[in-house]
């Protein structure tokens, strides 16, 4: 199957489809170690990206003598690069039910599925490998990382199949975060696709994840989970236990208790996110996946800059 980038126009008259590809899914660690991508390794050896100097051994290449500090110094020096590699990236995908809720544009699921689509076509454009693991008490498979169209549009196939017949029980994000940890030892590049509606229990090791990874939380919303409409006597189902409740809508003080704990529970997650040094995407149903992405991947690039950037003397 194939997902069609909307060809909507954005601030500045650019269309979304030309700018994402032109875009890149931006990386902050030097995780690239396998030959055909342009992604950082940190591995010395040529490459464009230079690292630092030392003195000129026998046997360098006299193309990558530093002219500048060696006109300043007595002896000769050579840079030092970091060769351009492919890396490893991994989506961690919930398929539990609590995604089978939208009451805007669609879906959770959905936009699970397109946010994948999307990010796996501007990480395999640059020469990286795409794999998942797709988890709701626990990781329930897994499709090993590769590289290429053809590839891609088979994996988000089995994404979607998966997802067609969740299984039934509560979301274990902490147990799937252990066992990606340990399934997966090579640094990579993790997204999370979850709405984090899960108990407590998942902070240590997302933690313990980013440690070794670079991680990212896709965390999936609908604008129904912030507030209530006034739409009189309602019945409400977990969609993960199928415990139901009769709430009357009606309530001016409900709604507003409801939207004080949602709030609450959202800033809690958005903190807890961020203490496990984790970088938050956050995905409405309200709206397209694309033009959702844009902020984020431009703040990315952004903080990429200034890492890359050459220290003042």
């Amino acid at each position: 199957m194939g997902i069609e980038l909307p060809p909507d126009v954005i601030t500045g008259g650019v269309r979304i489809d030309d700018l994402m590809r032109r875009s890149r899914w931006p990386v902050l660690r030097r995780l690239g170690f396998h030959p055909g991508g342009d992604e950082r390794s940190s591995f010395r050896g040529a490459g464009l990206e230079y690292t630092d100097v030392r003195e000129y051994q026998a046997g360098d290449d006299p193309r990558t003598i530093e002219w500048n500090i060696t006109a300043r110094s007595d002896r000769p020096y050579v840079r030092e690069s970091l060769p351009e590699r492919g890396l490893d990236a991994w989506l961690l995908i919930d398929v539990t039910r609590s995604l089978d809720w939208g009451t805007a544009r669609c879906l959770k699921r959905q936009l699970a599925l397109e946010f994948s689509a999307v990010v796996g076509q501007l990480l395999i454009g640059r020469g990286n490998r795409v794999g998942a693991l797709l988890f709701d008490q626990r990781v329930r498979a897994i499709i090993p990382p590769s590289s290429g169209r053809t590839a891609l549009l088979q994996m988000i196939a089995r994404i979607n199949r998966a997802t067609e017949s969740p299984a039934d029980g509560p979301t274990d994000l902490g147990r799937a975060l252990t066992e990606a940890g340990r399934l997966i030892r090579r640094p990579s590049l993790f997204i999370v696709l979850s709405d984090f509606m899960t108990p407590d229990g998942w902070q240590q090791p997302m933690s313990s994840l980013a440690l070794r990874h670079e991680v990212i939380a896709a965390w999936i919303r609908d604008p129904r989970e912030g507030e209530i409409p006034d739409v009189g006597i309602v019945t409400f189902e977990d969609p993960e236990n199928g415990q139901q409740i009769l709430v009357d809508t009606r309530s001016a003080h409900l709604r507003a208790r409801f939207q004080e704990a949602a709030q609450g529970q959202r800033d809690a997650i958005h903190k807890d996110l961020l203490r496990a040094r984790v970088a938050v995407a956050e995905l409405s149903t309200a709206a397209e996946v694309v033009p959702q992405l844009i902020p984020f991947i431009k703040q990315r690039e952004a903080q990429r800059g200034r890492r890359l950037a050459p220290a003042t003397p």
